[in-house]
């Protein structure tokens, strides 16, 4: 069962699609209970850093994710669900992120066109699980104005004016900067292979 949490500005529905299309039975949740209950988590994200990374806080989850995540449980963050577990952002100055990675979230450069929105290429490593059966450079859809820097943990980079990360992966902690459940069946895949760990 998957646990997809609900922060209340998440692209949860079509999330739900996903998972639905390759048979993930899944259920929603609002809070710390369902949260230490899960056996796997998802976190979409759509919207604003400090609106997520606050939600967390108010809604009394942030510290049980950590511990969920910590305890081994198998996470997945989707764009702004990657972000958040990175120290910080630029879009939100002093609301600090889950702080599972090290580093900042920056802005793409002022000169750059953003939102990067649309269709690009991955140049994925060598033995990243989620991007498993995925062919070489695959394509995959974007939509974000903020990214993650490349660390030891990133699994797969995309370049738009700079490389970030576009794949993290570190034990049972994964995330994605692209939207898989907008991404057809490469997107489609990648889902799959989370549920399948």
């Amino acid at each position: 069962m998957i646990t997809i949490f609900d922060y209340g500005a998440g692209n949860l529905r079509s999330v739900q699609n996903t998972l639905a299309e390759i048979g993930g039975e899944y259920t929603l949740v609002r809070d710390a209970a369902g949260v230490l209950a899960a056996t796997k988590l998802i976190l979409p994200g759509v919207g604003h850093f400090g609106h997520l990374t606050r939600s967390l806080e108010a809604l009394g989850v942030r510290e049980a994710l950590l511990d969920r995540i910590n305890a081994g449980a198998p996470f997945l963050g989707i764009c702004l669900g990657l972000q958040a577990l990175f120290e910080s952002s630029e879009e939100a100055p002093g609301q600090p992120g889950l702080g599972l990675f090290p580093g900042m979230v920056r802005r793409f450069d002022i000169d750059a066109r953003v939102p990067h929105m649309g269709w690009d290429s991955l140049e994925v490593r060598n033995g990243a699980r989620l991007t498993r059966g995925l062919p070489r450079d695959p394509y995959v859809y974007f939509a974000h104005s903020y990214y993650a820097p490349v660390v030891d943990a990133t699994a797969a980079t995309c370049t738009y004016t700079i490389p970030y990360t576009a794949v993290l992966e570190r034990g049972n902690v994964f995330g994605v900067q692209f939207h898989p459940e907008k991404s057809g069946p490469l997107g489609l895949q990648v889902v799959r292979n989370f549920v399948e760990l």
